[in-house]
């Protein structure tokens, strides 16, 4: 099975979790593109959708389904959305497709996040995936020199605007064994509009797709 396949067997997995859910938040990726696909099928019975960035709310509205604004929504029943790397503590690095401002803001206002990914993304430690930074562009070199001092090698993602028309150093070389303090450490960093390490809010459901098999966490 390839991978394309196994991100679509794990999109498909997810479909139970928001079923009889009118409002679903979704994340970015091409894991989350197959769901996106598969929503489709009942878009009937779906008021619509908050979508964590454009590419996403573009191909949600192809599809059919509307898509609202968080603020004139307030709290989501249910989130879905990838991840670059997975924790067996449900804790995860995301950013590779650089929407990690808007993916944590709806995470937070979820009741329940369940992410989707192939058994590629599963981790006993994060940090061997570069981990993401999303900065104030006048703060880039400022954020790059306080993340060194982490033991981070910081490289900027030259030619990448994020949808909040921001800049995004990517990080090598981390071996993330406390998420959660570095979190807290990298976001109190003057000029960091938001880390990818999602453990402070970290996932409730983990679907990973093994060969033929779903694995819940």
């Amino acid at each position: 099975m390839t991978q394309d396949e196994l991100k679509q067997k794990v999109a498909e997995a997810a479909i139970p979790y928001v079923r009889d859910v009118a409002i679903i938040g979704v994340g970015t990726g091409s894991t989350v593109n197959h769901f996106i696909d598969y929503l489709a099928d009942f878009k009937a019975d779906i008021e619509g959708a908050v979508s964590s960035s454009i590419a996403s709310t573009e191909r949600l509205k192809k599809l059919g389904i509307p898509v609202f604004d968080l603020n004139a929504v307030g709290t989501l029943d249910v989130y879905v959305d990838g991840a670059d790397e997975i924790s067996p503590h449900k804790h995860l690095i995301k950013g590779g497709g650089g929407a990690l401002t808007r993916e944590k803001i709806i995470a937070a206002a979820s009741k329940k996040f369940v992410c989707i990914a192939d058994g590629s993304k599963q981790v006993d430690v994060l940090g061997a995936f570069p981990l993401p930074v999303e900065v104030i562009p006048m703060a880039r070199s400022y954020v790059a020199r306080e993340l060194v001092k982490l033991g981070g090698q910081p490289v900027w993602r030259e030619n990448y605007i994020t949808d909040n028309h921001n800049e995004i150093l990517d990080v090598h070389n981390l071996n993330i064994l406390n998420p959660i303090e570095l979190e807290q450490i990298i976001n109190n960093i003057v000029g960091v509009v938001t880390v990818g390490i999602f453990a402070m809010r970290p996932a409730d459901v983990v679907l990973v797709s093994v060969g033929n098999d779903i694995i819940t966490l």
